[in-house]
């Protein structure tokens, strides 16, 4: 799961970054708010965590143009205000939740899991190019035609859709699809990988699942 921080403090942000990634989160940081809307528009993020006071533009700014480009991922506030007004300012602007500093990091990971449950219930289809994925119906479609993957194949291919627009390592889908946590050869994914690139019967140019030398893969719309 993809998570942008914006957050101006240097020392927060740093410290979220650490901690989100060590439950195996992909973090990307902005320190201002031009920063924050510019790559939240550009990439595929599944939550934005965005502090109310930024620089350049506020974090509310940040949700209000966010939201009015027909936008849904959820976002949740960091902030130091919490009167009911401002309260009723955040969510007003499409906040889906906010949290007042100083907090406990065991308190954001919660809610930042809430607002994932609350995503994956609502979303069952996700779709890569002309890949489609019905997670409820465990389906695979390419140009509308169904496709068989195995339980394995198919797992694989949802953690990389699910991380679309994102590098994902190695041993970040051996942990997440093998559940794996120890040294493991890794190699296995590059069979896998093949036999999903064949299945879905893709033209040469349609390069939707791109292989990071090195480091791993990355899903892509083109």
């Amino acid at each position: 799961m993809n998570i942008l921080v914006a957050e101006d403090e240097i020392g927060i942000s740093n410290f979220l970054k650490q901690g989100l990634e060590e439950e195996h989160y992909t973090v990307t940081l902005a320190s201002d708010g031009e920063l924050a809307l510019r790559l939240a528009l550009a990439q595929h993020f599944d939550l934005l965590l965005l502090d109310w006071m930024l620089p350049k533009l506020s974090g509310i700014e940040v949700c209000r143009s966010f939201r009015k480009a027909n936008q849904s991922t959820p976002i949740v506030f960091l902030t130091a205000k919490d009167t009911v007004q401002e309260t009723i300012e955040g969510l007003k602007a499409g906040a889906n939740d906010y949290i007042k500093k100083p907090f406990s990091f065991e308190e954001l990971l919660e809610r930042i899991k809430v607002q994932f449950r609350s995503a994956a219930s609502e979303n069952k289809t996700y779709t890569l190019g002309p890949i489609r994925l019905d997670i409820e119906k465990h389906q695979v479609f390419t140009h509308d035609k169904e496709v068989y993957l195995t339980h394995k194949e198919f797992s694989l291919l949802e953690y990389l859709i699910k991380n679309k627009g994102a590098v994902c390592t190695r041993n970040q889908i051996i942990k997440e699809v093998w559940n794996i946590h120890f040294d493991y050869e890794s190699g296995v994914i590059d069979v896998f990988i093949n036999s999903i690139r064949k299945k879905l019967g893709l033209k040469k140019e349609e390069d939707y699942i791109k292989t990071i030398r090195g480091i791993g893969y990355i899903a892509n719309e083109i």
